[in-house]
């Protein structure tokens, strides 16, 4: 086996971190988009709506050094019955490796700061339980008698899940 010459060593050697942390960061969400529409300081704005979890995810940049953005999930109808939960992240800590999908990344640019953007990721975990089919009236309908089946035969039924996490990148501006 030959041995490498010193050059290549040293490229492969340089460019290891950017390779781990590629390998760390999913590449590719589910859904792909390009960057939201620059946002100003103090004004509230709808990154996303999940209506699978009756939310939708509201976010803000608070002109803050120490937190410069602050988003947070509100329900988005009272009524709405929830078929998926939005969970904390930072209980769940999503990740490829068990089982969740990079569903969405959103990128808000700073209007008063262009050079700062928030970036919100927003995982999915999918369930056993899927959409009901419509029936010939176009209408989703769920049957008790159905469901008592499924649950007499003990298949257990995962609710999908949701969670969101958030990174400021770039500099500030003050």
């Amino acid at each position: 086996m030959r041995p490498m010459n010193l050059p290549f060593q040293l490229l492969l050697l340089a460019a290891w971190p950017a390779m781990a942390t590629a390998a760390a960061t999913p590449a590719n969400p589910e859904i792909e988009r390009g960057p939201a529409t620059a946002q100003a300081v103090g004004v509230v704005h709808t990154l996303r709506t999940i209506p699978e979890a009756c939310a939708r995810l509201e976010g803000v940049f608070t002109g803050d050094a120490a937190e410069p953005y602050r988003f947070a999930p509100v329900r988005s109808r009272e009524g709405c019955q929830p078929r998926a939960r939005f969970v904390d992240a930072a209980k769940a800590n999503p990740s490829t490796k068990d089982g969740w999908l990079l569903n969405d990344r959103l990128r808000v640019p700073s209007a008063e700061c262009p050079s700062q953007h928030a970036v919100v990721e927003i995982w999915r975990r999918p369930g056993s339980t899927a959409s009901p089919k419509l029936d010939a009236q176009g209408k989703a309908r769920i049957y008790l008698d159905e469901e008592k089946q499924k649950a007499a035969a003990n298949r257990p039924v995962v609710t999908p899940m949701f969670a969101a996490t958030m990174e400021v990148q770039g500099r500030a501006c003050k």
